[in-house]
Order: C-alpha cells, then structure tokens, then sequence
C-alpha cells in the first residue's frame, strides 16, 4: 500500500513538472526583451524592435517580435555593412532590406540573416538571452 501511495505521488509531482514546462514553452509568445549574444553578434530586444550589431555591420529587426507555438520567427528588418576607417560624407552607408529568421526556446536563439533582394545569406548566429556577445568591430 505505501509503495503505491509513493508511485502515485511521484507520478503527481512529474506530471506536474511537465505540465508546467509546456504551459511555459506554449506561453512564450514574442522574442524576449533583453541583451542576446554570441560570437560576432549582439541583439538588444526592446518593445516591438531589436538593433543588431555584428563585427563588420548593424541592423535592426522591427514590428512585433512574435514567435509561433514552436518558438519560431520570421521579422524583417534591415542590414548596414560597414568597413574600416572614416566614413565619407559622400557615401554614407546603406540600409538594406533583411530577413531574420529563426528559432528560440528564451534562453538560445537560432538566428539566420539574409539580405530580401539578393537571398544572400549574411550569416547564421547561435545567441544566448543575457551574454553580451564577443564583437570585433572593424576599424
């Protein structure tokens, strides 16, 4: 009798744990606010955009950062490529326009870069909620 009443109230404390983290994951509906980082990359969540800051470049991912039931995004936004030295009056750096695409469970993110009119693909980045990044800007 006391190792069944033991089995059902360690099968109440599991189903707990587990109903708990699905609730958690299923409630998770936009890209948490926040610094995010990785290597050659720094996003800074705000309400309703991100900038983006990479080793040789910057962008930003605007309107809602909505996320689906399985954690994954798809935001536009748009990408600037910088260089080394001053910038010159008569060539100031261009936007252009981004996807970003992607994946986040609030802790990682998955995060895949491409310019919309070329389908060149900038780069895929693994990001951690809370790092800073490791950023080597160019000069």
């Amino acid at each position: 009798m006391r190792q069944r009443l033991l089995m059902a109230a360690a099968a109440v404390v599991i189903m707990t744990l587990v109903c708990s983290g699905l609730s958690a994951k299923q409630g998770l509906k936009q890209i948490p606010k926040g610094v995010w980082g990785g290597p050659g990359i720094r996003i800074q969540v705000e309400n309703g955009s991100a900038s983006i800051e990479y080793d040789c470049a910057s962008g930003t991912m605007s309107g809602a950062l909505k996320l689906d039931r399985k954690g994954r995004f798809k935001l536009s936004g748009t990408h600037t490529r910088e260089h080394g030295g001053p910038i010159r009056l008569d060539r100031p750096p261009t936007n252009q326009a981004a996807r970003y695409t992607g994946w986040t469970d609030g802790k990682k993110m998955t995060l895949v870069v491409t310019l919309a009119e070329t389908n060149d693909q900038v780069g895929t980045f693994t990001l951690e909620r809370g790092q800073t990044g490791r950023i080597h800007k160019c000069r």
